[in-house]
């Protein structure tokens, strides 16, 4: 029989009972279309996620307290907040080869922030230097000057306040322990430099201090025997082409000649990550989680089979005087088990032709929804249709193989 022929009886068949093969298709429009949204959702938010890291701090190096062990060791997450990092390890760190700038952080504690008689809860103001703040990365403004009574703030922060705060107005800091902080707001940002999160923006409100004079933890540097400032998170700034050697450098003081290390509690050691560390372990997570959840996708796959299989043997009941017909007049059981193996592969098809185009819909809403470029998942698409025509064969094999093995006579006799 030619395929020509038996296209278009198994599209005859499937046509006479459009209700049962639209119910078992969905099936396989639901698994397909649901792997495809997952996959790319997720491609989605890597992509927007690594572009943004990648981009705009790919010369960053990360030092921070980490637990060596499960437990964290003792004081947990705590222990890993603890100020460590003396002005002593600021200034050598900024002396090592291929060493840009370096930016500490820290917090000062407060509990509301007041202007124009608007007062907004604010637990906590950003203590770092001038080197946190990019030109690029200026909506308005500029950054501030240490030991000055200024603040730079994020768009989160301008608009908490009713008609926006604005370059060169006042803020009222209430610290939540001694006199109120009166600052002038000279520079709106869009990120900043040195902190993971907000160094892509930030959905939270940030304001920013010079760490003098408002910063004041100290502790004693086991180095030099006298009270420094003491951060819990340092950022050093890599010189274009020179990550590498900064990292070596870095890593090499903070474990061996730094302050930090003689500071650390037990069961913590120094972490020190640049972005590329970063975002390759951010990747690692976002291809974990999407495998995960398309695999559970693929179940709904997995019951369009059922579905497929289940139609499929349900024709060959049905048609088995039609099989001995085809038989007694000459088809092969070759040409029969290819008639009932293309209406499954059929099926299958057409659950992929309709999923991927709604799969790519419905993820593209979800981008849209979450705010990050939409990524088509190449590599999924392919998977999904090869999916869709496999569970077709699949599920098809059985039923056609059943059709192939009746016999003719007993089929011309079948009521």
């Amino acid at each position: 029989m030619e395929f020509t022929e038996t296209l278009r009886i198994a599209g005859r068949s499937i046509r006479a009972h459009r209700l049962r093969s639209t119910l078992t298709v969905v099936g396989i429009v639901i698994g397909i279309a649901s792997v495809v949204v997952f996959a790319s959702f997720g491609a989605s938010v890597e992509a927007s996620v690594i572009d943004q890291i990648g981009g705009t701090n790919a010369n960053n190096v990360y030092a921070l307290p980490s637990a060596t062990d499960e437990e964290g060791g003792p004081g947990g997450v705590a222990a890993a907040a603890r100020p460590v990092f003396t002005e002593r390890d600021v200034r050598r760190l900024s002396e090592i080869e291929g060493v840009a700038a370096v930016i500490p952080r820290g917090i000062v504690p407060a509990s509301a922030v007041a202007h124009d008689g608007q007062t907004v809860a604010q637990r906590q103001l950003t203590a770092t230097t001038p080197a946190t703040f990019r030109a690029e990365s200026l909506v308005a403004g500029r950054g501030f000057e240490m030991g000055a009574n200024e603040v730079v703030i994020n768009e989160r922060a301008a608009s908490v306040f009713a008609g926006n705060l604005s370059v060169g107005d006042e803020v009222t800091v209430n610290p939540g322990s001694g006199e109120q902080l009166n600052l002038t707001v000279v520079g709106i940002v869009s990120g900043t430099r040195g902190g993971f999160l907000t160094s892509f923006g930030d959905a939270q409100p940030r304001f920013y201090v010079p760490a003098d004079p408002f910063y004041q933890t100290t502790t004693e540097s086991p180095s030099l025997g006298v009270d420094q400032r003491a951060y819990p998170q340092v950022t050093v700034v890599a010189a274009p082409r020179q990550v590498t050697t900064a990292k070596a450098g870095v890593t090499r003081y903070l474990r061996q000649e730094s302050d930090a290390v003689q500071l650390l509690p037990a069961g913590f050691e120094i972490t020190v990550q640049t972005s590329g560390d970063v975002v390759e372990e951010i990747q690692d997570v976002i291809d974990r989680i999407t495998r995960f959840v398309t695999g559970i996708a693929v179940i709904a796959l997995v019951v369009g089979a059922i579905g497929i299989a289940n139609i499929t043997l349900v024709s060959v009941t049905e048609r088995t005087k039609e099989i001995g017909i085809m038989k007694a007049v000459g088809a092969t059981n070759r040409d029969t088990m290819q008639l009932f193996l293309t209406e499954a592969v059929l099926l299958g098809g057409l659950g992929a032709v309709v999923g991927v185009p709604l799969g790519l819909a419905v993820g593209w809403g979800a981008a849209q929804y979450a705010e990050v470029a939409f990524t088509l998942p190449f590599d999924w698409i392919a998977f999904s249709v090869a999916m869709g025509v496999t569970t077709g064969v699949v599920a098809g094999l059985y039923p056609a193989w059943r059709a192939a093995k009746v016999d003719p006579i007993e089929a011309l006799r079948y009521e």
